[in-house]
């Protein structure tokens, strides 16, 4: 659990990450956020759109844990694209959190309503503002989420800082090899939402099944640890106690390199939105 990745600024991010989608009944929210917490997670995400950010910030203070031990993380809503609206909102997501900077702050989605024509000038407008609040020391982070490689190639040559972070959907059978190459070249570090949406079909997979005896490990935990071996950071969402210290129960075994490559050729039927 003490795993971390080192970003391109010499910041240390943790390797397993705590995520807070959908989560917004207000005890379950901020219960998941402390028992996270006290199960040694050190890595939140949440994100405006979400609309939680209040409700972490009160997990996090009903841990106890320490502000400076959490690497905590937040993202852009669509609405507030701009330099204007994103050097506000972030402002607004550090008062709704009770916090004066953010670990890593992201660009939720690249192209959004009302910019689908000028997505180009939006990008780079928007990641201005990013820049001078992490020059301003309230972000001490800043990247990128769901950015493909046509918004990369916007965006790299325009930057005074460089993304560190992508943030994109990564599991077996959703590779996104092409994206995880630019990102890795320009520097960034590769985070995995949703890295536990294959779990209903791996469960009616005999190999994948035999991997669980093999471990011990669920498949949850599997998919949690093919993400480490592949220097992702995993993001996991549960609001269930015994379900949150499984998924960080990922650090004593290792999957050896014949499961690895069968995950990495694992063919996913499910929906790929975007």
């Amino acid at each position: 659990m003490n795993k971390t990745i080192t970003l391109a600024n010499g910041n240390n991010i943790p390797i397993l990450g705590y995520g807070t989608w959908r989560n917004v009944d207000p005890k379950e929210c901020v219960d998941g956020v402390k028992w996270a917490l006290e199960y040694g997670y050190r890595h939140i995400d949440t994100a405006q759109m979400y609309g939680n950010e209040e409700l972490v910030g009160e997990g996090m203070r009903l841990s106890g844990v320490p502000r400076e031990e959490i690497f905590l993380t937040s993202k852009l809503d669509n609405p507030d694209h701009g330099y204007e609206n994103a050097k506000r909102t972030i402002d607004e997501s550090l008062e709704r959190l009770g916090t004066d900077y953010l670990d890593l702050f992201l660009i939720h989605w690249p192209e959004v309503a009302g910019h689908e024509e000028d997505w180009q000038a939006d990008n780079i407008e928007t990641w201005r503002a990013l820049e001078d609040a992490y020059e301003a020391g309230k972000l001490k982070a800043i990247g990128v989420s769901n950015f493909k490689v046509k918004h990369l190639e916007n965006l790299l040559p325009n930057c005074r800082i460089a993304p560190m972070v992508n943030q994109i959907r990564l599991h077996p059978g959703l590779n996104q090899e092409d994206t995880v190459k630019m990102s890795r070249e320009a520097g960034m570090v590769i985070e995995a939402w949703s890295p536990l949406s294959p779990i209903p079909q791996m469960e009616e997979d005999e190999a994948v099944n035999a991997m669980t005896e093999k471990y011990q490990k669920s498949i949850a935990q599997l998919l949690l640890r093919y993400c480490v071996q592949k220097g992702y950071v995993p993001l996991t969402k549960s609001v269930n106690k015994d379900r949150i210290r499984e998924n960080a129960a990922i650090f004593n075994f290792q999957i050896d390199e014949e499961d690895m490559a069968y995950f990495d050729q694992w063919q996913w039927q499910g929906e790929l939105f975007f």
